[in-house]
């Protein structure tokens, strides 16, 4: 089985370069990297939340998160400065297309009501962001043993200039957007 990263080095690469009119085979934009990014709601009453959280993101990428801690105190939510709320991953390479190739062929299917994207979601430097209200869409994690329901942000990176060249990469690479 063809991966994603042959087909898009094999074929979609000229394809793109062609639609976006491009003569340099190295203009053409590419992704970068993907992270997700998980906040744990009740991470400072129980710090077995985050243990629960670092968990799922393990099970859905592979890799271990890396911790994010608290920038200000705010006293109203009994936060301080330093306190770790949350954590995200970093997916570059093959685990990035693997991941990629992943969330448009059986994550995005499986969700509910689903038609498509928001084209809407691009930040105008070529980047699209999504999130996820819950993780049991991800086929890794067992419904069953997950106690309690965390959501979590996916954001595509590219080196793209603008959001329609994003676009077209997107598009190219399979993403389901709204029609």
């Amino acid at each position: 089985m063809d991966n994603l990263r042959d087909k898009f080095r094999k074929q979609i690469i000229k394809d793109l370069q062609k639609a976006l009119g491009l003569k340099n085979l190295q203009a053409v934009p590419h992704l970068t990297k993907i992270v997700l990014n998980m906040g744990v709601k009740d991470a400072l009453l129980d710090k077995k939340n985050l243990e629960k959280g670092s968990m799922v993101l393990t099970q859905i990428t592979g890799q271990k998160p890396k911790w994010t801690s608290a920038k200000k105190s705010i006293s109203t939510f009994k936060l301080r400065e330093g306190d770790r709320i949350g954590m995200m991953v970093t997916l570059r390479g093959k685990r990035m297309y693997d991941f990629f190739e992943r969330l448009i062929s059986v994550v995005l299917p499986r969700l509910r009501d689903f038609h498509g994207l928001d084209k809407k979601s691009f930040d105008g430097h070529g980047n699209y962001s999504m999130g996820f209200s819950e993780s049991t869409v991800f086929p890794e994690i067992d419904p069953g043993k997950i106690d309690r329901i965390q959501g979590f942000e996916v954001s595509i990176a590219t080196n793209a200039k603008t959001d329609k060249e994003s676009f077209e990469l997107l598009k190219a690479l399979g993403m389901p957007f709204q029609k």
